[in-house]
């Protein structure tokens, strides 16, 4: 089986976002207690923008989607379009910023199988072709692992949703390019 990948489309809306509500709830749980998971929810999710931009691709393998991900030279580095407290639409200078990863999930069926490492690929490559020399993102625990691997350092470690006393820890990572 070989992976094919895409950008996507707004037709491919409500397929990405069951994608999203199942990589959340299956990924999440082994790092995250449920009240946890469930409060990512709200900072988690796809950022519409993304589409309109240009910048946001699917991973297929015979047309079933496996994955999802983009990069963003825009200045908000996490969160949907109902998470609106951390959305920045600025542009970013790439001289000097870094252009952010964004919104990466893999179906649960795909896990482990290379997804996660082609969208990266796929979103450096593309984000150094438009001239940025580095990339950042921010890292679920589930998430981390992989970054990690792919040659991500952490930049700063933050509490990424807190309500209730019920906190969702994340990392601010980078990247050279």
């Amino acid at each position: 089986m070989t992976f094919t990948h895409r950008l996507a489309t707004e037709a491919d809306l409500p397929a990405i976002r069951a994608l999203m509500d199942i990589a959340i709830a299956e990924h999440l749980k082994d790092f995250l207690d449920p009240a946890q998971v469930e409060l990512s929810k709200s900072i988690m999710g796809l950022d519409t923008q993304l589409i309109a931009d240009r910048t946001y691709f699917l991973v297929e393998e015979e047309g079933r989607l496996a994955g999802c991900g983009g990069w963003s030279r825009r200045a908000t580095l996490y969160g949907g379009d109902h998470s609106t407290s951390q959305r920045d639409a600025a542009l970013l200078d790439m001289a000097k910023d870094a252009a952010r990863i964004r919104a990466m999930y893999t179906h649960p069926d795909f896990k482990r199988r290379g997804v996660g490492r082609l969208i990266l690929e796929i979103c450096e490559g593309a984000a150094r072709e438009a001239g940025f020399k580095a990339v950042e993102l921010m890292a679920t625990m589930s998430g981390e692992p992989l970054y990690r691997a792919c040659g991500y350092h952490d930049i700063q470690r933050i509490i990424a949703a807190s309500k209730d006393g019920v906190d969702v820890p994340g990392v601010r990572m980078g990247k050279a390019l």
